[in-house]
C-alpha cells in the first residue's frame, strides 16, 4: 500500500482528548491531514468496520520478542522485534538492554545506534534504553550481579559514544556513590534517568529526582516498596508530581488494587504502560535466556530459577486492556498511557503519540476483542492481520 492520500474509516477514532464517531481520518504524504464526515469521492477509503483507530503505541521498555533480544547485538534481531511489535499496534519503541558483560553492552549500543539511523520495517526504533549494570544487589531481580559496575562518568560516556546519539534513557540505583552528580551529567546530555532495581530509601530517591531523575522503572517491581515507616523508592516516585512511573499491567507484576492506587496517585499523565517483554514473548512456555541468566516461562510468566519475575511476555495492547479493565481506567486514558505519555517523555510528542493533524500517521486498528487488525507507520501499512497470521 503506497497511496500518497487515503482515508481510514472505523467505528471510533481515539484522539488524545476525545473519541470521534462517524468520522474518517485523511492521511496525506505520511501525515494526518484532517478528520471529516464527508470523504472526497476520488480518494480510496480503507474501512475497518466496527473496529477503532488508535494512535500507534510506544513501548518505552522492551527487551525482545520471538526468540530475539536487543543484546543479541544483531540488526536481524532488531528487525524481528520491530515486526513482531507492529503486530501488536506498536509503532515505536526503545530498544532496551539488560545486564550483561561490558563489551556486549557496548556492542548492543552500537547496533541500536545503527538501527536508529537505518530503521527496521515495522515499529520504529526511537532510541536505546540502558537497563542494567548500575543496580543494587538487594533488588536485582533478573539482573546478573556478576556484571554490575561502578557508576562512573567514564562508563556512561562509553555507552553514549557507542550508541552514537541514540541513547535516550539510563536506569540506575540512586543510592550508588556519586549518583546525583551523574544524574545531572546525563540530564545535561539530554538523556532521561529512571530509578530502579535499587534499595534506595525515600530521601535518597527524592534527592535523585531533585537532581534531574525522571521517575521509576516498572514501579514497585525491583525497588524498595512502601512501608508505613519507610516509604522507599516506590513511595518517593509515587508522591512526586513530576515523576513518571512505568507500569507493567499484566495482572502478575501488580495487583489490580495497586494499579488503581497508582492511577489515583499519578493520574493519567504520569503513567507509562510498558511491556518489559523478553525474547520469550510470542513463543511457547519453556527455558530461555535473559542476558546470561536462565529464565523459565510457565503459563506465560517468566521467572528466574530463584523465582524472581524476569520481565514479561506481555504485549502493549493487552497492557492497555488490563489497565482499562483491572485498573478501572477509562479506555481513552489507558490508550494515552501507551502513546502520548511516552511520546511526551521522549520529547517527540510534536510528531507522534496522538491522532492529531500534521503529526505522522502512526496508528493501529484495534477491534472489540483487543486484537490489532492493522498497523501503519508514517502512513505505510506495516502489518495487516489475515487468515494466515491471525
Amino acid at each position: 500500500m503506497s497511496e500518497s492520500a487515503f482515508y481510514v474509516k472505523a467505528a471510533a477514532i481515539y484522539c488524545q482528548d476525545r473519541v470521534l464517531k462517524e468520522h474518517v481520518m485523511l492521511v496525506e504524504k505520511g501525515r494526518i491531514s484532517a478528520f471529516t464526515q464527508t470523504p472526497q469521492a476520488d480518494l480510496p477509503v480503507y474501512d475497518y468496520g466496527d473496529a477503532a483507530i488508535i494512535p500507534g503505541l510506544i513501548d518505552l521498555h522492551i527487551h525482545g520478542r520471538e526468540g530475539c533480544d536487543v543484546i543479541d547485538c544483531k540488526m536481524s534481531s532488531i528487525e524481528t522485534i520491530s515486526c513482531s511489535l507492529a503486530e501488536h499496534g506498536v509503532t515505536g519503541f526503545l530498544a532496551t538492554t539488560v545486564t550483561t558483560d561490558w563489551q556486549q553492552t557496548l556492542n548492543a549500543m552500537s547496533v541500536i545506534g545503527q538501527a536508529y539511523v537505518q530503521q527496521p520495517s515495522g515499529a520504529q526504533v526511537l532510541g536505546g534504553y540502558s537497563e542494567g549494570l548500575f543496580f543494587s544487589e538487594v533488588h536485582k531481580g533478573a539482573h546478573n550481579q556478576d556484571y554490575f559496575l561502578e557508576l562512573s562518568q567514564s562508563h556512561l560516556e562509553a555507552m553514549i559514544n557507542a550508541a552514537n546519539g541514540s541513547l535516550k534513557v539510563v536506569a540506575l540505583a540512586p543510592e550508588k556513590p556519586g549518583a546525583n552528580a551523574l544524574i545531572k551529567f546525563l540530564t545535561e546530555q539530554g538523556i532521561r534517568v529512571m530509578l530502579g532495581h535499587c534499595d534506595a530509601n525515600y530521601e535518597q530517591t527524592q534527592s535523585a529526582l531533585e537532581h534531574g531523575a525522571c521517575g521509576g522503572v516498572h514501579v514497585f517491581n525491583g525497588m524498595r516498596g512502601i512501608h508505613h515507616r519507610d516509604p522507599g523508592c516506590a513511595g518517593a516516585v509515587l508522591m512526586n508530581d513530576d515523576a513518571l512511573v512505568e507500569v507493567i499491567a499484566d495482572g502478575v507484576h501488580l495487583h489490580p488494587a495497586i494499579l488503581q492506587l497508582i492511577y489515583k496517585l499519578k493520574g493519567p499523565q504520569k503513567i507509562a504502560l510498558i511491556s518489559d517483554c523478553i525474547n520469550a514473548g510470542g513463543l511457547n512456555d519453556g527455558q530461555y535466556k535473559l542476558g546470561k541468566m536462565d529464565v523459565f516461562v510457565e503459563n506465560g510468566v517468566a521467572r528466574t530459577a530463584s523465582g524472581s519475575l524476569a520481565g514479561s511476555t506481555l504485549t502493549l495492547e493487552l497492557a492497555v486492556k488490563n489497565m482499562h479493565q483491572l485498573g478501572s481506567v477509562a479506555l481513552l486514558e489507558a490508550i494515552n498511557m501507551a502513546s502520548i505519555v511516552p511520546a511526551q517523555f521522549l520529547n517527540i510528542a510534536d510528531e507522534v503519540g496522538s491522532l492529531t493533524t500534521t503529526k505522522h500517521a502512526n496508528f493501529a486498528i484495534l477491534d472489540s476483542n483487543f486484537t490489532i487488525q492493522a498497523t501503519y507507520v508514517k502512513g505505510q501499512r506495516c502489518f495487516l492481520r489475515t487468515a494466515n497470521n491471525g
